[in-house]
């Protein structure tokens, strides 16, 4: 028999959205909506504070906030942080 080691914890698949930019209203309304009181609003336009089980993550626009099966929240990092014109 053989023994299988496992280097990397399972992901747990879920949902996620996007971070919109600063200016979209209409999609910062989903993500509030989205996050509910596990989201917290920062001074710096476009930011927003996400419970995670490690506590509090800044995501910011292009970042993917992540809602595992388990129910928590998780911020994974966008690669870019411009936004096409």
């Amino acid at each position: 028999m053989t023994a299988v080691v496992q280097l990397h914890q399972a992901f747990d698949h879920g949902a996620a959205l996007r971070v919109p930019p600063a200016h979209d209203a209409r999609n910062w309304r989903n993500l509030w909506a989205w996050l509910g009181d596990c989201g917290l609003g920062l001074d710096e336009p476009g930011a927003v504070q996400v419970l995670t089980p490690d506590g509090f993550s800044v995501a910011r626009p292009g970042d993917w906030i992540v809602l595992s099966v388990s129910g928590d929240f998780h911020v994974a990092r966008g690669g870019r942080r411009a936004w096409d014109a």
